[in-house]
């Protein structure tokens, strides 16, 4: 059995995992960063309470597993942007609280790997995960095996626009300020600016504010508004898509993250059609499917719990 740990924005969420990939038992905490230390000794505390829940002992358990949003080697944080923690050997940390090895990956990578072996990625050797939230997340796994670590892929900083919109990285044009959720907000928005006669206003204020699923409730309603910049936000996406498939050419590419709960008539189909029409598999060769990733918020943790298998 292992134990996963998928460290998000706000929450820690821990669950005791069996060889099959079934969560045996789950918590969330909230996080509260009060240094690293102690952030050890509450993931240390997290696990056992796990391992406890889940009628385990803690030499049934091969190691913990942890996706991190950030930049990992070994079993140091290199750097994380919304935790403060740079240069940080979080294994040997850990272990003064918890003696159980802990492998540590980024969430993206985790991602992968939990659908790699438990959901779209299947019987697949390689295969890509594109997550869509803040930013724009891949995980890979190629041959069988995960490209983590510090060759994690940073697919989100392709630049699909010369000169265009500013990225958080420092560049400009980057598909992920075009095509995450985040991009949508901006897009609806300023569609929303410049139509005030649209049903995203209604939409938008029947859910306190405008999020990344208002384009498509709205589109859904028929609002021509709505389903413009949904066209225009898979545009963005295929952009960065084909660039993907055209250099890793995956089997499978599977989209996560919230945004991909958006019906397929609007954004999977339309997706579909523009990738298969512009990489060059439309040439010959092996062509890419692209799915839903099936695991939705436990792929992170599932994908952590089997590290030990991808690396």
């Amino acid at each position: 059995m292992f134990v996963g740990i998928d460290v998000g924005g706000t929450n820690l969420k821990a669950g005791l995992v069996d060889e099959t990939g079934r969560i045996l038992a789950v918590k969330r905490i909230p996080l509260d960063f009060q240094g690293a230390d102690a952030f050890a000794q509450t993931l240390a505390e997290l696990s056992e309470t796990v391992i406890q829940e889940g009628g385990a002992k803690n030499d049934e358990i091969a190691y913990v597993g942890m996706g991190l949003p950030g930049a990992v080697s070994g079993g140091n944080v290199l750097f994380i942007t919304n935790i403060p923690m740079e240069n940080v050997p979080l294994e040997a940390l850990f272990r003064r609280h918890l003696d159980l090895p802990l492998l540590l990956g980024n969430d993206a990578d985790c991602a992968a790997v939990g659908e790699y072996f438990c959901g779209a990625g299947r019987g697949t050797r390689d295969f890509a995960v594109v997550t869509l939230g803040t930013g724009i997340g891949a995980g890979l796994i190629l041959d069988g095996k995960l490209r983590g670590g510090l060759s994690s892929s940073e697919a989100g900083h392709l630049v699909i626009c010369h000169g265009g919109e500013p990225c958080n990285c420092g560049r400009r044009g980057c598909w992920e300020s075009y095509a995450s959720a985040t991009a949508l907000i901006r897009l609806t928005r300023s569609a929303m600016a410049a139509h005030p006669e649209s049903v995203l206003h209604a939409v938008a204020a029947a859910s306190g504010g405008v999020e990344g699923r208002t384009a498509f409730d709205a589109a859904e309603a028929g609002d021509e508004t709505a389903l413009a910049v949904c066209r225009e936000y898979v545009e963005y996406l295929a952009d960065g898509a084909v660039s993907l498939v055209n250099i890793l050419r995956p089997e499978v590419l599977a989209i996560g993250g919230g945004v991909a709960a958006a019906p397929d008539h609007l954004l999977l189909t339309p997706l579909r059609e523009l990738v298969g029409r512009e990489c060059y598999a439309r040439h010959g060769g092996r062509f890419t499917r692209i799915l839903r990733a099936e695991r939705g918020n436990d792929a992170g943790l599932i994908g952590a719990a089997f590290l030990g298998r991808a690396i």
